[in-house]
């Protein structure tokens, strides 16, 4: 079979306190169904750790009004180390994470009211959809964007992971992952200009390439109902040089720290992006038959984009229905046909309150 996309499971945050985050991020913007929790070591990222093993603790977090996930992350065994400059819109990397929402105003309103760091006021991009920015308790930077998709309507205003921002050194060359590798064959818009709905996040002054791309076909992976539909946009700096965010700095340090993909058909994945030049940089398969986090287990891999972002992607093989009687779901017993909806509820007995 040919590999197949299901949805952004999660995007990887680097922190410095994985509980204090936890609690914003559930707190703020709904991330409140704990998956797993595990503190391990890092075996092996040794490609991007500086060849050494790192202790850490993961937190994978999901709102089930739909959405990817948040898998919250922090060094352990080592003090995490911040940015030495200003990242701006533009450097190489993953610049901003982008979150779902049902309802625009009422979550700027909800925001505001909180106090949150709000960069923008409500605006609309290129393609006429309605979004702001604002900066989390770590400084980064988040885009909450109209989206209808819900799969349960929780009190949160805010839905899972819609897709992130990415800074690329060259957009042709990034695209040979972004279009060829992840699907995102459907240009939505590709101007150059200086936007002014980007006005008060920073390097918003400077002239960019600004594309976003989605997938024009639906996914139907296991858990395609829960992740929803997602979008990829990437933006090249004109006039300035930009910079590395993870210059000086290794993965898992605070920052958007990868997107991961669920996928079907590893092996065939393997095989396209070693014969398109981006093979594996991390192969869990390699070392193991399954990749065994207690909780939830399957394979994982890493490949790297041309700007330096790194890109998970995972085959699950066993996840946690309800915990406490240790009811987990065999999903290589059961096959790739979309999980029911009532399934997907089960996991509101693993939110936190």
């Amino acid at each position: 079979m040919a590999k197949r996309i299901n949805g952004i499971q999660q995007l990887g945050v680097g922190v410095t306190d994985v509980q204090t985050a936890f609690k914003w991020y559930q707190t703020h913007f709904g991330m409140d169904i704990k998956m797993f929790e595990e503190a391990a070591m890092a075996e092996l990222m040794l490609h991007h750790t500086e060849g050494e093993p790192r202790e850490r603790h993961a937190i994978l977090a999901l709102n089930l009004e739909g959405g990817g996930g948040f898998e919250i992350w922090q060094h352990t065994g080592k003090a995490p180390a911040t940015p030495g400059f200003q990242l701006q819109l533009g450097d190489w990397g993953i610049n901003i994470g982008k979150l779902k929402t049902a309802d625009i105003h009422k979550a700027f309103d909800q925001f505001t009211q909180l106090n949150l760091d709000i960069l923008t006021p409500v605006a609309k991009d290129p393609s006429g959809t309605e979004h702001f920015y604002l900066k989390d308790l770590y400084g980064n930077i988040w885009e909450v964007v109209a989206d209808n998709f819900v799969l349960f309507k929780q009190k949160a205003l805010t839905g899972g992971i819609l897709g992130v921002v990415i800074g690329v050194k060259d957009m042709d060359e990034s695209l040979k992952v972004y279009r060829d590798i992840l699907g995102y064959d459907q240009i939505v818009y590709d101007r150059t200009d200086i936007f002014s709905d980007w006005a008060g996040v920073p390097g918003s002054e400077h002239r960019c390439r600004r594309m976003l791309l989605k997938h024009s076909q639906a996914y139907h992976g296991s858990f395609s109902p829960l992740l929803g539909h997602s979008t990829m946009e990437l933006v090249q700096v004109m006039d300035r040089e930009a910079r590395d965010i993870y210059e000086d700095r290794i993965w898992g340090d605070p920052g958007f720290i990868h997107l991961c993909y669920d996928i079907n058909g590893m092996e065939e994945l393997r095989e396209e992006v070693s014969q398109k030049g981006f093979p594996f940089t991390v192969d869990s398969a390699k070392a193991m038959d399954t990749f065994d986090m207690g909780e939830a287990a399957g394979d994982f891999a890493y490949i790297q984009a041309p700007e330096g972002t790194l890109l998970e992607f995972v085959e699950t093989h066993k996840i946690p229905l309800v915990k406490k009687i240790g009811w987990f779901l065999n999903l290589q017993k059961r096959g790739e046909k979309p999980l029911p909806k009532w399934m997907f509820k089960l996991f509101g007995v693993m939110r936190v309150k």
